[in-house]
């Protein structure tokens, strides 16, 4: 893909939102909020009476930015929607640090949702830059996507939120999130409690695990999108290189048995990867800590947790290249690394 062409294409123009009317049941549409959601699917483009069959098909192709404060499930619900594991997915905040591009692709639109690092007041050079890519993928972005939790609630991260995007040129939808772990008068609350946030025009409530709601919000996400041809091949998932996927898959596995300070020290770095066979390739990556004590943790007692991480992280790897893996996995310090510029440029965190 030519970014800078996107670039150029996404700032000339955005398309407004629609409201639209519906003869759903109250109960089978988004809840009313600033205005009420339908969920029926639009008017295929360029279907009218008068529209000429010889003529070619109209497409529609976009960006849609989510934001949310940490965790509450922004990775789950691009990877739903894409139909593919394109971000990693963890517990801990932090988890996103690169706005991760994910491509939804049908036969006359193409969606392509931007995964953005969680909105948070910067602390560090890293911290700053995801800030930073926050804000200007908002800026540039043809929709843009406010994902709540519905387990937790509406909270000041939501209300910062909320007033940020106020300001957007592009129009706003909020989904409230993770209503499979809620009772029904959970749901209502956060979603009436959603509505007097006073952003977004319409708001559906999902669930990115179970899909539950997921096919509604995609067709008003996609009637978000300007006409204009594909981005991408209908075949690419996303535009994360293979080594920066590679690195993430590692990460993930790591998050998943680390606690407390440890997954906001850790970066992970691919540093080859080489086809030694036909059917093996090799691997090699290593685990960035802070401190020694943070490296003591990730190795463990006579080496355990990082064997259990290199197994997982290798299994990952060969479900994702399709072929057998050998993964040499180390773990080193690198002191203060979320302060250096240098190697945040070359870990790909812009």
């Amino acid at each position: 893909m030519d970014l800078e062409r996107a670039r150029a294409r996404r700032g000339a123009g955005r398309l407004s939102a629609r409201s639209r009317s519906t003869s759903e049941p109250a109960s089978e549409r988004a809840v009313a909020g600033p205005s009420v959601a339908g969920s029926g699917a639009g008017d295929s483009p360029g279907a009218g009476p008068g529209a000429d069959p010889r003529a070619a098909p109209i497409t529609r192709s976009g960006f849609v930015a989510l934001a949310g404060r940490p965790n509450v499930g922004k990775s789950t619900l691009t990877n739903e929607i894409v139909g593919a594991k394109v971000a990693i997915v963890s517990d801990k905040p932090q988890t996103t640090r690169r706005a991760v591009r994910g491509v939804a692709t049908a036969a006359d639109w193409q969606l392509v949702l931007i995964d953005l690092p969680g909105v948070q007041r910067p602390r560090d050079a890293l911290t700053g830059r995801m800030q930073r890519r926050v804000e200007r993928e908002l800026e540039d972005a043809d929709g843009c996507l406010l994902v709540v939790n519905a387990e937790q609630g509406i909270g000041p991260g939501d209300r910062f939120i909320a007033n940020l995007l106020r300001g957007a040129a592009a129009p706003v939808i909020v989904a409230v999130n993770k209503i499979d772990r809620c009772d029904r008068a959970a749901t209502a609350a956060t979603l009436h409690a959603a509505a007097d946030l006073d952003v977004g025009e319409e708001i559906f409530p999902v669930s990115a695990r179970t899909g539950a709601g997921v096919p509604t919000l995609v067709e008003r996400l996609v009637e978000l999108l300007p006409e204009g041809p594909f981005f991408f091949s209908p075949g690419q998932r996303s535009d994360v290189p293979e080594s920066v996927w590679l690195a993430e898959l590692v990460r993930e596995q790591v998050l998943s048995r680390v606690r407390a300070e440890v997954p906001h020290a850790v970066e992970v770095e691919v540093e080859a990867i080489e086809q030694r066979r036909e059917d093996l390739i090799a691997v090699v990556a290593a685990v960035l800590v802070e401190t020694e004590s943070q490296k003591g943790i990730l190795i463990g007692a006579g080496g355990k947790m990082v064997k259990a991480i290199g197994t997982a992280a290798r299994r990952a790897i060969e479900r994702e290249l399709g072929s057998k893996v050998h993964l040499e996995l180390s773990v080193r310090v690198r002191r203060h690394w979320r302060g250096d510029e240098r190697l945040l440029d070359r870990l790909g965190i812009e």
